[in-house]
Parts: C-alpha cells; structure tokens; sequence
C-alpha cells in the first residue's frame, strides 16, 4: 500500500499567500503519511488577469517556488509533484505552464509542459490559455516507489490518446483549476474514464472555490481507483484528500478483465 494525497486550493494573485497556504497544506497532507503529494494546477498564482502569470515566470531551476517545492519535498520526505508554475519560455508575453516533481531528498526529477490549451466561451464567461501559455510538444512520465506515474494537467483530461502514449501506468495525476461551469458537467465523469480505460488510479488536485479574479473554480480533488471507484473526494475549499495506492488490487483488476493486453491499436 502506497498513501498519495492531493491538495486544494482557491489562489490568490498573492505568490507569498499561496506559498504560505500550499506550505500549511501539504504540512498536512505530508501527517497523513502520504509519500507522494499533488498541488492543483496554477497554485502559485492564479492572477487578476491571465497576463499577471507572466511576471511571476522562473527560469528552470531557479526562483522562490521552485526553490520552496525543493523545500517542502526534502523536509517532509515525499514525492511532491507541483501541480504547475509558470517558466520562462522563449516568448516575453508567455509563459510554459509546467509540472515539476521532486524527490524526497528534493531533487528536480521530473517535468511536464502543459500540452492541450484551454478555451471556452459560453455567454459572458471566456478563456483562452494559448494567449499566454506556450503549449508543451511531449509525454511526461516519473517513475516512483508506487509505479510509473502519468503527468497530465487540467485540460488534457480531455483528449485519451495522451495517457494511452505514456504506456501501462500505476497513477494519472491531473492537477486543475477546472471551472465551475465545465467541472459541474464533466469533471467526474472524465477521471473516472481515464481510470477505467487505463486500468489504473487516478489522483486529482483542484482549485477549489471563489477567486479574488472573480473566476470560480469546480474544485473535488479526488482519489479513483482502477475500476473507476471514487475512494475520496473534497467538494469545495481548501483542504487535502488521501488514499491508498493498492498496487495488489491494480494488478488484480487487470488480470481479471485484461482490457489493456486486447488492444489492437
């Protein structure tokens, strides 16, 4: 048995106020006894507009909230996976928008560039990322004591062939900052299919709440196991869900309905 835990937010356009929250939080998640721990998406900022993202860009491998996950990984010893930061790309006016994960000795193992970029319009409520986001070009993978693990973020959800060029996994994390509207309808029911056809456990990380930006967020940062079983969720607010990663049964479920091994393409 493996404990993970997710963490749920509402951000601020504060840095500070959000590293101290993400600091209170995965505090707690870390006394659950969880080895691997999942920010939602944006948790270090989440802007009054979506350009505010872009002062706050880092280089890889240097700046406060790279410097402050590193931190939280090695004093608590844990797997932390850091929802997304904005990097500095290639383009002044736009941003990377990246997960980072670290070991428990707080080393820069893993990365994966946000690669589908969201937009939506319905009446007066509009998104579009790829004004300010550079899309990513590649898979990310991070092999861990629970198994090799599926980065995806928030978006990505929403398009399968992602998870199946990653391969058999043992856990799909999606940190999020769905929206009210778009995570009412679909939300659940997304990452309990992403569970069931990948016969493995799915770990969401959400925002959670209403934004100082005015933006309201879906939040149910949950935990699903490979046969598509919500083991526990959290609606609204901050605060951390946990559960248990149970590679026995994992493997049980796909011996007993070898959906994986009948792929024909």
């Amino acid at each position: 048995m493996h404990t993970v835990a997710a963490v749920q937010m509402i951000s601020t356009p504060d840095v500070a106020a959000n590293i101290a929250s993400a600091r209170r939080l995965i505090g707690q998640a870390a006394a659950t006894g969880a080895q691997l721990v999942l920010l939602p998406e944006y948790w270090a900022i989440m802007g009054l507009s979506d350009s505010d993202k872009v002062a706050q860009a880092e280089a890889l491998g240097s700046g406060p909230i790279q410097d402050f996950m590193a931190a939280m990984a090695r004093e608590h010893g844990i797997w932390l996976l850091g929802g997304t930061l904005p990097l500095a790309s290639d383009d002044p006016e736009r941003v990377i928008n990246t997960t980072l994960v670290y070991d428990p000795e707080g080393r820069h193992v893993g990365r994966y560039d946000k690669i589908h970029l969201f937009g939506f319009t319905k009446g007066a409520e509009s998104y579009d990322e790829a004004r300010t986001i550079v899309p990513g070009r590649s898979v990310g993978t991070v092999d861990t004591p629970l198994g090799k693990v599926g980065l995806s973020v928030c978006y990505d959800l929403r398009f399968p062939e992602l998870y199946r060029a990653m391969g058999p996994l043992s856990l799909i994390v999606v940190p999020a900052a769905f929206t009210y509207t778009t995570g009412k309808a679909h939300w659940e029911v997304l990452l309990r299919a992403r569970a069931i056809e990948n016969q493995c456990y799915v770990l969401a990380a959400a925002q959670g709440g209403q934004h100082v930006n005015g933006r309201r967020t879906w939040g149910h940062s949950m935990l699903i196991d490979p046969w598509g079983e919500v083991k526990t969720v959290l609606a609204e607010g901050e605060g951390v869900v946990h559960g248990q990663v149970d590679l026995d049964f994992l493997a049980g479920v796909r011996a007993s309905l070898p959906a994986l091994q009948h792929r024909t393409m």
